[in-house]
């Protein structure tokens, strides 16, 4: 699922702790165990068959590695695979060499072949599971790295984020101290221990089912399980209390945890396109489209800002092909109107009024109720702003927008000042900014990012088949990112003119301008071309 509301708030009151498994929970290292264990195990058993010792049957990096050799320590999964396949052997010395037929001498190997990995491919953090870091660290919480691997640490210097922990628990401090591994307690009790917690008051985030075990056994206030590879059953099965796939299902006090970067250092999304093409191998693309800034250049009258005719052909191409959306600050009609495009779903109002073609039909509208507010702030704003030259009120049916993009410098305070004063007088309305523009809303929880995740929802395409996308320019656009950080990809459009570019944004891409939006576009209908052939 993609948009998907919290599981649960991790509330201070609740917890002085958290305690985080490394491997699949912090870093995009599982698959890179995984990888490695596969190579050993089978290279192993296919010598062990042609020496007639055995049949050839490979290892399964989904059962066998969830079964045997996940969040246990290195030595523990090999004799632990090995049983399951009949094979005992020696174990050995941990300074058997890689070439060893020992229990040491497999997982010597192992290690070896995960080196060569990291060395050759580096390795990634979940974004979202550094937001959750930084956020429960904000908030008080201490934190914990808790793993069997002995790599624990390289790879933390490798990321860069030793900071985000105080205390490390890992094969290594096992291995000096006697502590038995997952799924025994040993190691998450001793991290408890060190920050000086107890257990009751901590909580275990892990991705194995030994992980989860542990947590269980170590009787901890609350064990999630985090399921990347689907396996959510077997870890509620196991201890888990609950299972998330991303760190954006639990709040803190409340609070979403977000990961943004500066726009500046966003990759482009044409640099990317091979990788993008890789993920639609197995997906069917959903294509969210901003209008202003996005589909057509920022002007200086909103009336200004027509659709260039090799933009309407571009996306009348791409919807062709895919589900196509566009959702706009403008009200609903005008959207459709200045789009002019048949078969695309809209929503007008930052996603207060929903509207889909007539073969679909799809209508939404929230915040009915506080349209007599919307009235009685634009009846007031209007004399209020009638003495500042170009200032323009703009009433929408769900908004009101208040343009000041050509207003004088020196007079830009007193816009805001009207508009606040105004807010004092409705507070069912909210205040919210943008690239020279003021906007009155509704004061619900409503927003782009809600009226994606409703589209989604309607045409029944937030399933795991579906990769959505959303590009857009503005900060109202931010909320869309946020929804998409999970399972989807944001792409913000920059403004070279405009000292907004270093902001921070939670979108994965950047584009430039209006026109790499449109070769954006017309190189994923080549992709969905090729694909369908």
């Amino acid at each position: 699922m993609v948009c998907q509301s919290p599981v649960m708030d991790v509330a201070r009151e609740k917890f002085d702790a958290v305690l985080f498994d490394l491997d699949g929970v912090v870093t995009k290292t599982a698959k890179m165990h995984a990888a490695s264990w596969k190579r050993l195990f089978d290279e192993y058993l296919q010598k062990r068959a042609a020496s007639g010792d055995s049949s050839w049957e490979p290892f399964d990096s989904g059962p066998d590695y969830n079964n045997y050799v996940d969040g246990k320590p290195r030595y523990e999964g090999v004799r632990s695979f090995l049983e399951s396949r009949g094979i005992d052997l020696p174990f050995g010395s941990k300074d058997d060499p890689p070439d060893a037929e020992t229990v040491c001498g497999l997982g010597n190997r192992k290690n070896q072949l995960l080196n060569e990995h990291l060395e050759k491919y580096g390795v990634e953090a979940y974004e979202l599971t550094l937001a959750f870091l930084h956020l429960l660290r904000e908030r008080g919480f201490k934190t914990a790295i808790v793993s069997s691997s002995k790599n624990c640490q390289v790879v933390l210097k490798a990321v860069g984020i030793e900071d985000l922990f105080d205390t490390r628990v890992d094969g290594m401090v096992s291995e000096q101290l006697g502590l038995n591994g997952k799924p025994e307690a040993d190691i998450f009790l001793e991290a408890a221990r060190r920050l000086k917690v107890i257990p009751g008051r901590a909580i275990v985030l892990e991705d194995a089912i030994s992980g989860v075990q542990a947590g269980r056994n170590g009787n901890f206030g609350l064990v999630v399980g985090v399921d990347r590879v689907g396996q959510a059953e077997a870890l509620k099965s196991n201890g888990a209390d609950i299972v998330v796939n991303y760190m954006s299902e639990l709040t803190v006090d409340g609070e979403i945890p977000a990961w943004e970067q500066s726009i500046d250092d966003l990759p482009s999304a044409l640099d990317v396109m091979e990788e993008i093409e890789k993920q639609l191998e197995a997906k069917h693309p959903f294509i969210a489209l901003d209008y202003d800034g996005t589909l057509t250049p920022i002007v200086e009258r909103p009336d200004l800002a027509i659709l260039s005719e090799d933009m309407r052909l571009t996306i009348s191409a791409l919807a062709k092909r895919c589900t196509v959306a566009v959702i706009s600050g403008r009200d609903l009609p005008d959207v459709q109107e200045l789009v002019g495009i048949d078969g695309l779903f809209f929503a007008g109002s930052h996603g207060f009024d929903i509207s889909g073609p007539a073969e679909r039909h799809v209508d939404h509208q929230q915040g009915l109720e506080f349209l007599p507010a919307l009235d009685s702030a634009e009846k007031s704003l209007r004399p209020l702003l009638s003495d500042i030259p170009s200032a323009q009120v703009e009433r929408k049916r769900f908004s009101i927008a208040i343009h000041y993009r050509n207003v004088k410098e020196n007079r830009e305070q007193a816009v805001e000042e009207a508009v606040d004063q105004v807010l004092v007088e409705n507070p069912r309305l909210r205040k919210r900014t943008g690239k020279k523009i003021f906007e009155l809303q509704p004061e619900i929880d409503w927003h782009k990012g809600k009226a994606l995740c409703r589209l989604l929802e309607v045409l029944e395409q937030d399933d795991s088949d579906i990769l959505p996308f959303y590009i857009g320019d503005d900060v109202t656009d931010e909320d869309a990112f946020r929804e998409l950080q999970a399972g989807g990809i944001g792409i913000v459009v920059k403004d070279s003119e405009s000292p907004e570019t270093s902001r921070r944004s939670s979108a994965r891409y950047a584009l430039d301008d209006c026109g790499q939006v449109q070769k954006f576009l017309e190189e994923l209908v080549d992709m969905l071309q090729r694909k369908k052939r």
